[in-house]
This record gives structure tokens, sequence and C-alpha cells, in this order.
């Protein structure tokens, strides 16, 4: 590990980023250009003495899932992120297999997305990045241990994860869950993620099983879904699916017509934020009646 380097190039990636290149407010007056260490932090998910560390080439060797958060917070671009695991000492994530590499175009789409929930998740069904919208609407799983922020597996793993839709749109979903898994399973073969989460949730879930073996196939794409909201009630939305080939990455997007219920709902939502929401809730509160 070069911890001079690593250093340096921390340093001169956040000096490079204005506030709204990663969807923040300046706020006051800046006395440097750039990000503070701790909006960094925040956009990587660790504590602000952690990164003050590296910057201050004094730190541990960071995890690869640490180094993957840092890439996505400093945007950096693929061969600016294989640089800064060879700088840790770690070899870069395989480009053959789907990446957790947001690039840095997706990532400034997301961040302008300021009125509608959008995230980015991989075809494996890992939420990779959220913006505030979506985060409101589902709450924040980029703060969840990487294993829980697989959309597939909470749903068949964790049960207050269906809760996020109406009671007769579950099995929907299921069968959509299980139909898309297959497709990307079948798409790669060589590639062990898709395998090791078959594998784990045919073992875990006898419904994931019995799904499994319909062999329906499918993809992520254009629907209406719907769901329910701790706080502003039934959202029912359209969903957009935009995907980039090249990382195995797909952008989703939800809106309301305008002049619905649904989109005068999603404009509170927008409005309230997360301040309803405690930072550390995982699982939806019980929805008011629509």
């Amino acid at each position: 590990m070069n911890r001079a380097e690593l250093a340096d190039f921390l340093r001169r990636g956040r000096a490079r980023l204005d506030p709204s290149d990663v969807g923040l407010t300046a706020g006051a007056r800046r006395r440097t250009p750039g990000l503070r260490r701790e909006e960094v932090a925040q956009l990587a998910g660790m504590s602000v003495d952690y990164y003050t560390r590296l910057e201050q080439s004094r730190g541990p060797r960071p995890s690869r899932q640490m180094l993957t958060a840092l890439a996505r917070a400093l945007r950096l671009t693929d061969v600016e992120r294989d640089h800064l695991f060879h700088l840790a000492g770690e070899e870069p994530p395989r480009r053959e297999t789907a990446s957790g590499h947001v690039r840095p175009g997706l990532l400034l789409i997301l961040d302008r997305l300021h009125d509608t929930p959008a995230q980015v998740v991989n075809d494996c069904g890992e939420v990779l990045a959220q913006n505030a919208m979506a985060k409101a609407m589902v709450g924040d799983v980029m703060s969840r241990p990487r294993r829980e922020r697989n959309l597939t597996r909470r749903f068949f793993l964790d049960p207050t994860a269906r809760s996020l839709f109406p009671e007769e749109d579950v099995a929907n979903h299921a069968r959509a869950h299980v139909a898309t898994l297959r497709a990307v399973a079948a798409a790669r073969p060589d590639d062990p993620e898709p395998a090791a989460l078959v594998a784990e949730l045919r073992a875990s879930s006898a419904e994931f099983a019995r799904l499994w073996d319909a062999h329906e196939v499918s993809q992520r794409n254009r629907a209406t879904k719907r769901f329910l909201h701790p706080v502003v009630g039934l959202l029912e939305l359209d969903c957009e699916v935009m995907l980039s080939h090249e990382h195995h990455h797909l952008l989703v997007v939800h809106t309301a017509r305008p002049g619905t219920e649904s989109y005068e709902r999603l404009q509170l939502l927008r409005v309230i934020g997360l301040q309803n929401l405690s930072p550390q809730q995982t699982a939806p509160l019980k929805p008011r009646t629509p």
C-alpha cells in the first residue's frame, strides 16, 4: 500500500469536485475549492476520522468494499477506480463481471433527479446508489451491510421487505425477481455472483425454489408499480429502467403521472424527505390508509 500516493490521490479527487457534482448544496462560503472531508466520508459511508487518516497517510489499508465506496463518492472513472485499488495494494475488480463501481455520468444523472425516486442497481439486484427521493420512499439501502442491499435476497429472506408493497402485488414481485435472476445467471454462467445468489436462495427459501423450478425468464423493464409509504400512503408509479450494458447496471426511475393522487403524494414526499424516518430504520412502518 502506497500511503503517500493514496493520500495525494484522495485529496486531489476531493478538490476537483463541487458539491453540486454530487447532489449536495454548497451552503456557506468555502475557503478552499472542492468537497469537505466530512462530505466525502458521508458519501462513502465511513467515519470522518477514518477518511481524515487516509488523507494524512496514516490510515490502515481500506477494504475492497471501502475502496469501491470511495470511488463512487469521488466520482472516479473506471481507470481512476483501478488506480485507487492499485495504490491501496489491491487488485481492481474484474471488468467481465458485474461491477460495484458506478460510472460518474450515471451518478451525475442520479444526482440531477431531485423530484423523483431513482436508484442504480446491478442486474443481480444489488442497490449501488440512491438519490434522496429513493431513500425517502424505500429507506436508506446504502446504509445497510452489503448483503442486505440486494433486493432479491431481502425480498425472500427478510419478511419486512414485502411491506413496501400491497399484499395483492407480492406474488407478481416474487415471480419477477426469480425470472430476472434466472436470465442473469444464464447470461453469465462463469460469473460466481449470480450462481452463489441462486444457490443461497434455493437453500433458504422454499418459495424461491418453487418459482425457480417454474423456469420463467424475464428482465427488468418498464412497468407500473405500487408502493406503500409509511407517511404519504399508496404511491402508484411508472417505473422506467435504463440499462448500461458495459457494467450490467440499471438506472431505475419512478415517476407519477401529473394530476393524479400519487403525483400529489410524491410532491409531499419530496417536502418531507427523510425527516419522518429514523436514520437507522431498515424496514418501512405501517402505512396510513390511502
